[in-house]
């Protein structure tokens, strides 16, 4: 077991673990690290804490001291030149008529080195540009293209929930999201409905995602031949949360109801109604998409 704090560079950025060594660093503290682009400023968001080597990038890097005052001065320094950067970059930009958007820049501690972020197309030919920025600011640079969830990221916004963006507050890494978690959910697929601001589905999608699979499993299929304490029936309407399902229920007088059920109280026979198929297709109705009723009705 190897010894480690979680580190962090940016709000929301991905924790990287170091090796503390013989420091006394806790939670919450601001810490000077080594790392493979230099030294750097970062936010234990981790206290100290055993991991296996399989949990670790190795060679583990190291803590180099808990932040001093001038520290912490440097980094505040660092971000008032990062905000004048980005005006004189955007101005070689529009100069040499290149297709990018600048989204943000970023010096190292020690300033050995100033970072471009920029979203674009396509490929750009940024190599003048360079040469540029590496007159104008007397060190190495580096352009970093991004995607457009990075700049959504690194903006920030409001979501379409009010609240601000999840990536800009707490997703230290994005994770991959699926058109089967909205249909799973019952969600519209309209793609404005479940679309963030970057343009990408929604990473709120995969937070229920386990929860929505797990219930799934329980729930019979849309069409599905049931039996139920009113009679045989078939599933028209599932609602995967309340654990519930409507069913057209065949009552003893042959004429039909819609009834609603707790799935622990029908028994699904495995079989799917033929004219069912007919009207919805080949698909089994599952991911809690709902059936057109009134077609139902004129089995």
């Amino acid at each position: 077991m190897i010894k480690v704090v979680g580190v962090r560079f940016k709000k929301a950025g991905k924790i990287y673990y170091f090796d503390p060594g013989d420091i006394d660093v806790y939670f919450n503290d601001f810490v000077v690290v080594e790392t493979a682009r230099g030294v750097e400023f970062g936010h234990v968001v981790v206290g100290p804490k055993t991991v296996t080597e399989e949990e670790i990038v190795a060679p583990l890097k190291q803590v180099i001291r808990v932040a001093l005052d001038e520290d912490f001065d440097i980094h505040r320094e660092n971000k008032r030149k990062a905000n004048e950067a980005i005006t004189l970059c955007q101005e070689k930009v529009d100069e040499h008529g290149l297709s990018m958007k600048l989204v943000d820049v970023e010096y190292t501690f020690d300033n050995n080195k100033v970072i471009f972020y920029f979203t674009a197309d396509g490929r750009v030919d940024f190599r003048e540009l360079v040469k540029d920025l590496a007159v104008i600011f007397k060190t190495r640079i580096e352009l970093r293209q991004i995607g457009v969830r990075d700049e959504a990221k690194m903006i920030g916004g409001i979501g379409p929930c009010g609240k601000p963006l999840c990536c800009g507050q707490f997703l230290g890494e994005f994770e991959p999201v699926s058109i089967k978690m909205a249909k799973e959910q019952s969600l519209s697929l309209n793609p404005t409905k479940i679309s963030g601001l970057c343009g990408r589905l929604m990473c709120c999608l995969k937070f229920e995602h386990n929860v929505y699979e797990e219930l799934l499993d329980k729930m019979p299929n849309l069409g599905a031949i049931v039996k139920t304490p009113e009679g045989n029936g078939i599933i028209v309407e599932t609602y995967t949360l309340l654990e519930k399902v409507k069913v057209k229920v065949r009552l003893k007088d042959n004429t039909d109801d819609l009834m609603y059920f707790d799935i622990g109280d029908i028994v699904d026979t495995g079989e799917i109604d033929p004219s069912y198929e007919r009207i919805l297709g080949p698909d089994d109705g599952r991911n809690g998409e709902t059936a057109n009723i009134e077609n139902l009705e004129e089995l």
